[in-house]
Formats: C-alpha cells, structure tokens, sequence
C-alpha cells in the first residue's frame, strides 16, 4: 500500500474506534473476493464471525438497556439493528467506500455504493477487530456504532439517526439541529468530512466520514448516544 493509503487507514481507525496492531486484518476486512489472490484472502470469513461478534454484542447492549422486556420484545429489537441496511449505514459513517479494495469490474458496477456490500464490510471489520483486540475491543466498537439506534423505540427508524434527532428536539420543543461543516481533509478521491450538530442549550457533537451525509449522521448519532444515555 502506498504511504497515502496507510495514513487514510490511520483516519479510517479512528473512526471506527480501534487502533490495530495486525493491519492486515483491516485490509483484508476491506477486500472483495474480486480483488483477493484467493478467496480466503477476501473479507469472507471476516464476515462471518463478524455476524457473530455483533450479534453477542447487540444483544448484551439490549439486555443491559431493556432489563423488564420480553425475549420476543429484545428479538425484535435485535433483528432490526443487525440487519444489513444498518450495517451499512455504519459503514457509510465509518467512510469504508473510498478504503474498499475492489476488482475493476465490481468497481466500476457501482460496489462501493452497494448496500449489502458496505453491510457485509462492516461486520468484516467488526469480525477484524475482534481478531485483533479480543471480545472487549469488539464490543466497544460495536457500542460506539449501535449505542444511540438503541434509543430508537416502537416504530422509530433505528437506522437514521439524524431522523431520529429531529425528533427528540421536537419532542422538547426545541428548534430543528443544525449541522455545520467543520473541515474537510483528504484527496478528492478519498475526501474526510468534519461536521458538528448544534441543537439549541447543549454542547455541539462532532462526527466525521467521507461524505457530508455520513458525517452528519455520525454526529447526530454521536449526540444522541451523550444526551440520551440515561434512556439507553
């Protein structure tokens, strides 16, 4: 990898939450089968105990928060914020696009793009992690990613957060948020967004990505999970 590709990983660590020590694991977490030497050097297997890692770790989370629910009640719960939409709104705030190793053709066929591959990447990583840091590393990235879509309740949309913060300063007859783009790093192929929320009596959030859109969902969600702890 070039010394460029190295330091975008360095911001790509951030955030998702663990430096790694094996940085191959990263990378492998990030490779497609069409762009891996053998299939058992693409994100694959990562994938799969990825699956479980988050799994354990929702559902710990859910226990936690919801100790008076039904197992049919945190079920529900768990099915919705493992899903792969939600995965992959959790790569796009992660910024995993730009880091995806892809074969030409899966590249220029839109895969940086696609849902379910961005969903299938981020329990890669989580898979990556747990590889590298142990059960504990991988809970805490899990938490810091999952933590405020656990405030969503009933019908609520557990994978939006900015929604979701509308919401909550509706509900406390507060203005609507605003987000304001705090700085932008990176090459235009790669680009690094910082924004920060600002709702009306509280302390800005930041939250970073590589689009607007997924920073701005980053600090939203990065806000809900400071202010709305003691409901989660």
């Amino acid at each position: 990898m070039t010394r460029g590709r190295e330091e975008g990983l360095g911001a790509l660590q951030k955030r998702v939450g663990h430096g790694f020590a094996d940085l191959a694991l990263l990378r492998q977490a990030l490779t497609h089968v069409s762009a891996a030497p053998a299939r058992r050097d693409s994100y694959e297997r990562l994938e799969f105990l990825g699956d479980r890692v988050l799994g354990l770790a929702v559902a710990h989370m859910l226990c936690e928060a919801f100790p008076d629910e039904s197992e049919g009640e945190l079920s529900r719960r768990l099915a919705a914020l493992v899903r792969k939409e939600t995965c992959a709104e959790v790569a796009e705030e992660w910024g995993v696009g730009p880091h995806m190793r892809l074969g030409e053709g899966e590249a220029q066929t839109g895969g940086r793009q696609k849902r379910a591959l961005l969903g299938d990447i981020c329990e890669a990583i989580i898979g990556a992690v747990f590889l590298d840091g142990g059960a504990v590393a991988a809970e805490e990235v899990v938490r810091g990613a999952f933590r405020a879509r656990m405030a969503a309740s009933g019908g609520a949309d557990l994978r939006d957060a900015k929604t979701r913060l509308q919401e909550w300063a509706q509900a406390r007859g507060l203005a609507a948020p605003r987000y304001l783009v705090m700085g932008r790093s990176g090459p235009d192929h790669a680009p690094s967004f910082e924004v920060a929320v600002e709702v009306k009596g509280f302390e800005p959030a930041p939250g970073a990505g590589a689009s607007k859109r997924s920073a701005e969902q980053a600090a939203a969600a990065a806000f809900l999970a400071r202010e709305a702890k003691d409901r989660i």
